[in-house]
């Protein structure tokens, strides 16, 4: 009996795999190569880019090459650089091509990284690095982890974690205290959790933007007072509006002292461990029970690449492992780790494998120097905005983050507030360079977040004059 073909194998042929794939790479080495030169914003005109996407799903085929010019025209056309040497918004995502290939090859590859029967190199990449980033955090051996999309999941994961091991999974009175600088990630985890508004204490900062611990005690004491039951303090390892970090050793003392959970939310900051200043700035980063940190960040890898760590790696077992019949295969070798069994996702790639990948190919000497450059840079753009006359420094240089204000000594307050919150769709709509805004005690500041290592002090200098034209006509 003959066997019939079907009808279409959704393939290329070889030698359309080769040519399409070479204009890919092409158009990676364009952008990387060229990307100093480009705007780092974009000016979008939505219904025009409605019209060019928008249509039915074709019921035939076109080309690759056809599809890939109608899509570099529309789609690839609107979209923020944010690895361009002047993006200098929220935190960047500076990436490297080295990571790029490993990626590339873990999308062609389709590697599943769920279970060790699956994906059993994957998977020890994944420990190694795990490992790698436990050593530069200063946590002990017993310490696991996993790779995730971003510091969302790895703030969610280590609090499902600490509501575990703290609360016996039961929310019932449990309190959870954390900085009015922390990331709004942290609530969102929160109420997926299953925790109410009324469980959640945002505790007042000093006047560097860190937790006030003795403002933390007092509510603390007070929930004890009313029966409730506190188990976990959330530390910022380097907020997002300043760089501050909260006091990880009294903190950590204070967790000892009351048998709290201390979670370290270090999705940027905690990468900066890695050099002696931010390993210094950091000290107590190693007392936490779960860290946070997104190498997409300052470890310059592409979306989506988060970690956690928690301090005894059996934790997330005791956490996240349920074992249906399905995968009894998988859980046949006991001693082996399944990372299926350490999160929420059964289905994963290996995200490891692009920081493994790069690691290798440039040494982490290379990372911790990147690291530190990006405190230069801060300190380099404090310097210059303070000579011009015309900026005020809110909070100075730490962990590559400077804020400031647009603030004549002719302009009144009111005036200036008006110029600062109009100033950043100005700088939107220019293109040259983007930074980003933030309020901090009322106020409208501006920001600059400098961890992209190929970023130049020039970039810099000629950034903050572009901003201060933008300001003077806003």
């Amino acid at each position: 009996m003959a066997v019939s073909q079907p009808p279409h194998t959704l393939s290329l042929s070889v030698e359309e795999m080769r040519r399409v794939g070479y204009r890919i790479i092409d158009r990676l080495i364009d952008h990387t190569e060229n990307l100093h030169e480009r705007k780092v914003t974009y000016a979008v005109d939505r219904a025009e880019l409605k019209r060019g996407l928008s249509e039915p799903p074709p019921e035939a085929g076109s080309d690759f090459e056809s599809v890939l010019d109608s899509l570099e025209g529309t789609a690839l056309a609107n979209f923020m650089h944010v690895d361009h040497p002047r993006f200098f918004a929220y935190i960047p995502g500076p990436s490297n091509y080295v990571s790029v290939l490993a990626d590339t090859l873990c999308a062609g590859l389709n590697i599943f990284a769920g279970t060790w029967l699956a994906s059993a190199g994957p998977s020890q990449i994944e420990l190694v690095v795990v490992d790698w980033l436990r050593q530069i955090c200063g946590l002990p051996e017993s310490t696991g982890g996993l790779f995730v999309s971003g510091g969302s999941m790895a703030n969610v994961t280590a609090l499902a974690v600490a509501r575990h091991v703290k609360l016996n999974d039961v929310n019932d009175g449990g309190v959870v205290y954390f900085s009015d600088q922390t990331h709004s990630s942290v609530m969102r985890g929160l109420r997926l959790l299953g925790f109410q508004a009324d469980q959640m204490r945002s505790i007042e900062t000093d006047d560097a933007f860190r937790m006030d611990v003795r403002a933390l005690r007092q509510a603390i004491a007070a929930d004890r007072e009313s029966g409730r039951r506190p188990f976990c303090i959330i530390a910022n390892a380097g907020t997002t509006n300043t760089g501050a970090v909260d006091p990880l050793p009294e903190l950590a003392d204070l967790c000892d002292e009351q048998d709290l959970w201390l979670h370290a939310d270090g999705a940027y900051g905690a990468a900066a461990a890695l050099c002696e200043r931010g390993r210094a700035l950091l000290t107590g980063l190693e007392r936490a029970h779960s860290v946070a940190l997104d190498p997409h960040k300052w470890l310059f890898q592409p979306f989506e690449t988060g970690c956690v760590l928690v301090r005894e790696q059996r934790w997330l077992g005791e956490t996240f492992r349920i074992t249906p019949d399905y995968l009894r295969d998988a859980h046949r070798t006991e001693p082996e780790t399944n990372f299926c069994d350490y999160g929420v996702q059964l289905t994963r790639s290996a995200r490891a494998l692009k920081v493994w990948m790069s690691v290798k190919v440039f040494g982490l000497g290379a990372f911790r120097q990147a690291v530190a450059r990006g405190f230069e840079l801060a300190e380099y753009a404090e310097s210059v905005l303070r000579a011009s006359g015309c900026w005020e420094i809110v909070t100075p240089a730490q962990l590559a983050i400077v804020s400031f204000r647009y603030a004549p000594a002719q302009m009144s307050d009111e005036a200036a507030e008006s110029v600062n919150s109009r100033l950043v769709d100005a700088i939107f709509r220019d293109g040259y360079a983007m930074i980003s805004s933030t309020r901090l005690r009322g106020r409208t500041v501006l920001r600059f977040c400098t961890i992209n290592p190929r970023t130049s002090e020039q970039d810099i200098a000629s950034t903050i004059d572009r901003i201060a034209q933008l300001a003077e006509s806003a």
